[in-house]
């Protein structure tokens, strides 16, 4: 247990097999005086290989990564991997069990509250453990992401442009082995509080997904995640075998005319698909009056040409909602994991 944090592990980390167990959080709540908040975690382990440290519901309301990981927590046998395996499928668990982005004990987002706090909220206190007790033992941290129920996403994983180029390089290289159908270099728009920016402080490979969105998950998004931890690991040389490529596109989003914002509340209507090409200067979206009749709609337009990468998901949109993203095309890998690079 990390000093002054209260969270306990009913699983060990340092023995070899399959433990599957919690991470029990004491909350006082209206409902449970002297109730337990119990993170399911898993820890397969065998011998003093390379860690991999993977996590879902980072939010709430975001299912590819909780599947996978569920399905890999089930699945991964100790006799079958070289070193450690942590998984944690609903890392926000009180969010996942609310069906929420953020937490219903505190109203805490987990992904901008990071490095926590050990005497904090609910919320803080997980990240707190998080970050001081797991990302320690880990070499790689996968945090599975979708768009949850306000976005929706081509399915990409995404490593991000780092100071230490050396980091970024190893980061780069576990995100193309993830094998997603689009591989993203990103900016964030504010990174203050990450669990990714935590990470990658800590001097951890990271990899994050946006896998979907809509506040569900498919077939297609599901078969991604599954595929993408286990090229992970092996990758990281914990599994053996080789990676399962195939075909990704290489996009890149760290502009910030990328992100494409509301002028006004209404009602959506955009007017390119997901995937789809676009060019600067091109309408993307009428946003339709609320309250009036035969009146004009707002016309957003593409600040640069690429492909629409991200929507709002919702039919109703608010000033200053995140529309849209417009990410620019850098390439595509084949295969065998061969990079063409766009004309």
């Amino acid at each position: 247990m990390t000093a002054g944090n209260p969270i306990s592990s009913t699983v060990p980390f340092d023995q070899d097999g399959e433990h599957h167990g919690f991470l029990s959080l004491p909350v006082s709540r209206e409902d449970s005086a002297w109730g337990l908040v119990q993170i399911p975690i898993s820890i397969v382990r065998n011998g003093a290989g390379p860690t991999a440290l993977l996590t879902g519901a980072n939010h709430g309301d975001e299912y590819e990564g909780p599947i996978a990981l569920q399905s890999l927590a089930f699945e991964l046998k100790a006799s079958k991997i070289n070193g450690t395996v942590i998984i944690v499928p609903y890392m926000n668990y009180p969010a996942f069990r609310g069906a929420m982005r953020i937490s219903p004990l505190d109203g805490l987002n987990m992904n901008r509250i990071f490095p926590g706090k050990p005497d904090g909220t609910p919320t803080e206190k997980i990240a707190d453990y998080f970050l001081t007790k797991l990302v320690p033992l880990a070499d790689i941290v996968l945090d599975f992401h979708s768009g949850g129920k306000s976005l929706d996403f081509i399915p990409f994983a995404a490593a991000h442009l780092l100071d230490d180029k050396v980091q970024q390089t190893a980061c780069i290289e576990a995100m193309n082995a993830f094998g997603a159908p689009y591989s993203m270099t990103l900016r964030e728009i504010d990174a203050v509080g990450m669990f990714d920016t935590a990470v990658e402080q800590a001097g951890k490979i990271f990899v994050s997904t946006e896998l979907g969105g809509g506040g569900s998950a498919s077939a297609r998004s599901v078969g991604i995640a599954k595929r993408g931890a286990e090229n992970l690991l092996k990758h990281i040389g914990i599994l053996p075998g080789p990676i399962t490529k195939g075909k990704s596109t290489h996009i890149d989003a760290t502009g910030g005319d990328c992100f494409h914002f509301s002028p006004c509340d209404g009602m959506l209507e955009l007017l390119v698909d997901l995937g789809e090409e676009v060019s600067e200067g091109d309408d993307i979206a009428h946003i339709w009056s609320l309250d009036r009749t035969g009146v004009a709609p707002s016309i957003v337009q593409s600040t640069q040409t690429g492909i629409l990468a991200a929507r709002h998901f919702p039919g109703l949109i608010k000033t200053g909602d995140c529309l849209a993203v417009v990410a620019s095309v850098v390439g595509k890998s084949d295969a065998t994991g061969g990079t063409v690079r766009a004309k």
